[in-house]
């Protein structure tokens, strides 16, 4: 991912937080000589051994797992709060650009098998369970429910490198900083929103 020095995020313990708040990736590798790509919560989670990976599974009707077997090369793309910056906000004339978080993780894939894709899912279900009122728990549901983890091809993906990019108007003095993010919360839409309460985190 190309990301200017300005940009570039390396604090692992803010990367660490932004994609355990952020799950929902992209997850990208080659199958069948085409790129593809499917939409998926993936769990952050630190095995036995030290190392760092993410957990996740898909469908068996998605075709995507087979290339898994020939490459186990992949990438998962995170994305957080983002949106357009008018140059009409700033004190000086420039171009439009895009306020955005990034995150690609690389890593190898291993599929997962018998009671690891049980523990997989129950991670996973855990962990956005937590605020429920009446949270669901993978070992209370009966066996026919069950049987739907028979469809699904779980995998964990051990992290081999990690890219983060957090372009938030850094490259503006304090003035030009507050006013882009009176602007972004006058809109009144919800990632513009979310962009300024971001640019909040690091005042200028």
């Amino acid at each position: 991912m190309y990301t200017p020095d300005i940009y570039k995020n390396e604090n692992q313990e803010e990367i660490k937080k932004f994609l355990n708040d952020h799950g929902f990736g992209i997850l990208v590798n080659q199958t069948n000589g085409k790129l593809w790509a499917t939409h998926i919560p993936l769990l952050l989670q630190t095995r036995d051994d030290g190392k760092t990976i993410l957990e996740g599974h898909i469908s068996k009707e998605n075709l995507q797992w087979e290339g898994f077997k020939e490459n186990d090369q992949v990438l998962a793309v995170f994305s957080g709060p983002h949106s357009y910056i008018s140059s009409s906000w700033y004190d000086h004339e420039n171009v439009p650009t895009w306020n955005y978080i990034a995150v690609h993780v690389y890593g190898k894939i291993k599929i997962i098998e018998g009671d690891a894709i049980i523990q997989s899912l129950k991670n996973l279900t855990n962990k956005y369970e937590m605020k429920s009122e009446n949270p669901v728990r993978i070992e209370n549901l009966s066996e026919k429910t069950m049987m739907q983890s028979r469809g699904v091809v779980a995998f964990e993906i051990e992290i081999t490198e990690i890219q983060a990019t957090r372009k938030m108007s850094q490259n503006r003095d304090a003035k030009n900083y507050n006013t882009i993010i009176s602007e972004l919360e006058k809109t009144e839409l919800p990632e513009a929103i979310a962009t300024a309460a971001e640019m909040k985190k690091c005042p200028m």
